[in-house]
């Protein structure tokens, strides 16, 4: 095994600690009483010009921000079920909707192929104000404006697991395909019992990034829902009062939480899909 050099390790240190500092500050912002945060962070808070004091620690911890969020925050709780009620669903969606045509785009050979292809990719660097009117004449043509279904349909047709499951099914060697066919499999098994498994990778990493990008949506639940009863948990911290500044460090943990256990649990998977869809067979 290659030993990494001093220099790099330490290049990696850093990084790993100016990603974590943030989420570790809010984690110990969220266990202060109001008083001790208010006099560490008065000038972001908008309170004074008074310097800074930042720290992984608190002098004396408090869960009053937690209880406060937790059991007399119904609202909180609401949202985080609005949330799930979008994200699972267009998660499972996207899977359903992209597997199969990934592995048409990776395996078959029709006309027009690169085009559509190119069509795909052109649409996922499309920002979503770009298409931002258009989905909204539809959705309004269909009724669902104002649903979780408005969050939901458009999500499912999301074009980056298909980019991403495709670049992954065409790492699968000719090789296997042609033993399933010779051994009586049609393109069904082939696609269930070989792609699936060995694209496993490039499907868990679109389905990570489909997942985190439908958790942390703002623009789309503000333009589609005017009811603030379906607004997803997102939505929850830019209305938590000026004075409740705790709640809100302890709101912007616990949503950003599962997020990081999704990752963390699926980071071997992100690295070999990332890495998949960057190889050229």
């Amino acid at each position: 095994m290659r030993k990494t050099k001093p220099a790099a390790t330490m290049i990696l240190v850093g990084a790993c600690v100016l990603v974590w500092a943030p989420i570790l500050l809010m984690a110990a912002a969220s266990l202060m009483p109001e008083d001790e945060l208010y006099w560490r962070y008065l000038s972001p808070l908008g309170l004074g010009r008074d310097r800074v004091r930042a720290t992984f620690l608190p002098s004396y911890p408090s869960g009053e921000a937690l209880v406060e969020l937790l059991i007399r925050s119904p609202g909180f709780f609401v949202m985080f079920w609005n949330s799930c009620i979008q994200v699972i669903p267009m998660a499972a969606g996207q899977l359903l909707a992209a597997a199969p045509a990934s592995w048409a785009f990776a395996r078959f050979r029709f006309p027009g192929k690169k085009a559509l292809f190119g069509i795909y990719v052109i649409l996922m660097v499309l920002p979503f104000q770009v298409t931002q009117v258009s989905n909204y004449l539809v959705l309004d043509h269909l009724g669902i404006l104002d649903s979780h279904l408005a969050l939901i349909l458009p999500g499912i047709w999301s074009t980056l697991p298909v980019y991403i499951m495709t670049k992954a099914f065409e790492t699968i060697p000719e090789a296997l395909l042609e033993a399933a066919r010779l051994d009586g499999a049609g393109e069904f098994y082939s696609f269930f019992h070989v792609g699936l498994p060995l694209g496993y990778p490039g499907i868990a990493t679109a389905m990570m990034l489909g997942f985190v990008d439908g958790w942390n949506a703002l623009e789309q639940p503000i333009t589609y829902l005017k009811d603030k009863s379906l607004w997803p948990l997102a939505l929850y911290l830019p209305n938590i009062a000026e004075d409740k500044a705790a709640v809100a460090f302890a709101a912007a943990l616990i949503t950003c939480l599962l997020p990081v256990l999704v990752y963390l649990n699926c980071q071997e998977e992100l690295e070999q899909g990332i890495a998949a869809s960057g190889v050229k067979q």
